[in-house]
């Protein structure tokens, strides 16, 4: 089964401006996602998109592959899943065809490749084509229902998932 982990990290964020490679504990942002996905013991191959070349150059060090993201798909208000398939399509022309595509968000820091792995096995194990981890945060952005078992399930339809500079939330910052 070939699973691959992308790490979108574009260049041009307004928040918190060069975020993605800001250093914290003396590490780029970036950095830590890119650790955890290679340590995952199901992800074979982690590819960083972006447009920047100092993102790329540090991406690079820090033992990702890069494929650069181009200009229009770079965007304030680009969603993040036309970014995932430019770099499954950009594969599949090259012959690798990923049976499991990893989002890792650069901005969660302290999800380590235990947290990957278990979802990774939890999806394998599921009947569902699906599954995200999440913190407090993000349940503002989806419908829960409590399971009898104690678990949580989601409503979730990533269309309809705002931008987190569109949430209210964002606004109290």
């Amino acid at each position: 089964m070939k699973i691959l982990g992308i790490i979108p990290a574009r260049g041009g964020s307004k928040g918190i401006p060069r975020k993605n490679i800001r250093l914290l504990a003396g590490k780029p942002l970036i950095a830590y996602t890119i650790e955890a996905s290679l340590k995952s013991k199901y992800i074979d191959r982690t590819i960083l998109s972006t447009e920047d070349a100092e993102i790329k150059e540090i991406a690079q060090k820090f033992g990702a592959e890069v494929m650069d993201r181009p200009f229009e798909l770079a965007q304030d208000e680009t969603k993040t899943a036309p970014v995932l398939t430019d770099i499954v399509n950009k594969l599949e022309h090259t012959g690798y065809s990923p049976d499991i595509v990893v989002l890792l968000q650069p901005t969660c820091p302290l999800r380590d490749e235990n947290v990957i792995d278990a979802a990774i096995e939890k999806l394998i194990n599921a009947d569902n084509d699906s599954i995200f981890t999440c913190s407090a945060y993000s349940l503002t952005h989806a419908l829960w229902k409590k399971e009898l078992d104690g678990t949580m399930s989601c409503l979730y339809d990533y269309h309809l998932r705002p931008r987190r500079q569109d949430t209210h939330l964002h606004q109290r910052m």
